[in-house]
């Protein structure tokens, strides 16, 4: 190794975001630049390697001093619902110059894995492009068999908190109705009135808590909306105190008699976010929160799926209509090595029209996602050689 290239590889820079997309990389860089600022966005490049395209800040300065900048930038990120920051080595890289790819000196981002076997950059990019597209062709697939109508449209998402790196992202923008996963995030406008101090979180805001969390109870949830000052209210706390977070949420009812919720939306994208700020403890409540998610309950990406290791601990919220089947949550899976690999899994399902026989419908669709949660474990079994 040349001594230029031993000193490079003891220098470090600032990774954002990956993604196969150049153009939102190119938006996830203006937004980052919104909440670092100036004096951080002038240094901010949007580099291309193979398919990929990712966001790094070039520093070119000692690992110590990039982790401390990538904590602070967590922290600031992360409470506008954006992604976490993380320390890479620094190396040649392709700079995206008004959309053309040059060579220049810069940042090779590589994202830590944990694994007992060492990996090489073009194996992680490879990882990242298995696991979504095992999840495209499998939905692919479904769609040619006519298990997923024509009718009907489909969002995943899925976050690796070991890694820090979003591993699969479908649809993740668009906005879906929410059906009762929309209760978590009147939980959340809940506890902001809480915080404020006009709201009191005692024995019977409890109990009604966890029968719209846990039970999913509809008469509960209405209660805490009433409380809370209606459907309205509660969108407009949420927009104000986590604009980042909730950028496609509309909370715009009450939970209908029957419970036929239709008009509540949010994307899958906004349930990532939320879950990562309630896993990160960026939020207030967020112990409480996760707490009411791991009640024992239904859930759609761990009960049924036969891969997955009953040590798997696993916080979530369903939501389930004649149009909408839904599942939102983090799945925490034991290594062989003992320790925790936490990681989302977001599956939405809806339908333009009301199925026939819903029982059927919701049965069917909440395979679907169940099935699609194994392959994402595989995914991660193989990203962390669970063997």
């Amino acid at each position: 190794m040349s001594p230029v290239a031993a000193a490079a590889t003891n220098r470090y820079d600032v990774s954002y975001f990956w993604s196969r997309s150049p153009a939102g990389v190119q938006d996830y860089r203006d937004r980052v630049a919104g909440v670092l600022g100036p004096g951080v966005a002038n240094h901010l490049k949007v580099v291309a390697k193979g398919d990929l395209f990712g966001l790094v800040y070039a520093r070119h300065g000692g690992r110590a001093g990039a982790t401390r900048v990538a904590k602070v930038h967590t922290r600031l990120l992360q409470s506008r619902g954006l992604e976490a920051a993380l320390p890479v080595r620094s190396r040649d890289w392709a700079v995206l110059d008004n959309g053309d790819a040059r060579q220049v000196p810069f940042a090779s981002v590589i994202v830590p894995r944990v694994s007992r076997n060492r990996t090489t950059e073009n194996d992680r990019i490879r990882e990242f492009r298995d696991i979504e597209g095992a999840v495209e062709n499998y939905i692919s697939r479904m769609r040619r068999e006519g298990k997923i109508k024509d009718d009907e449209r489909t969002a995943w998402s899925v976050y690796d908190f070991t890694a820090g790196e979003k591993l699969v992202s479908i649809n993740e923008d668009e906005q879906f109705e929410a059906a009762s996963m929309v209760k978590l995030f009147i939980a959340a406008a809940f506890f902001c009135r809480v915080e404020k101090g006009e709201l009191v979180y005692g024995n019977n805001s409890r109990r009604h808590m966890e029968l719209a969390i846990q039970h999913s109870n509809n008469a509960a949830t209405n209660w805490m909306l009433r409380k809370i000052g209606g459907p309205k209210a509660a969108e407009r706390i949420l927009k104000r105190k986590y604009p980042g977070i909730f950028q496609d949420t509309r909370i715009v009812e009450y939970i209908p008699r029957g419970g036929r919720t239709y008009r509540n939306k949010a994307s899958a994208h906004d349930y990532s976010r939320f879950l990562i700020a309630v896993w990160k403890e960026d939020i207030f409540g967020a112990r409480e929160i996760k707490r009411l998610m791991a009640l024992p309950g239904r859930d759609r990406i761990l009960t049924g799926v036969a891969s997955i290791p009953v040590s798997t601990r696993v916080y979530n919220k369903t939501g389930s209509t004649a149009r909408v089947c839904g599942d939102m949550g983090i799945l925490n899976v034991r290594g062989p090595d003992g320790k925790r690999y936490p990681y989302t899994v977001i599956g939405i399902i809806e339908k333009e029209r009301r199925a026939r026989d819903y029982t059927t419908w919701i049965r069917s669709r909440g395979e679907v996602i169940r099935n699609v949660s194994g392959i994402i474990y595989r995914g991660i079994v193989k990203r962390y050689d669970f063997y």
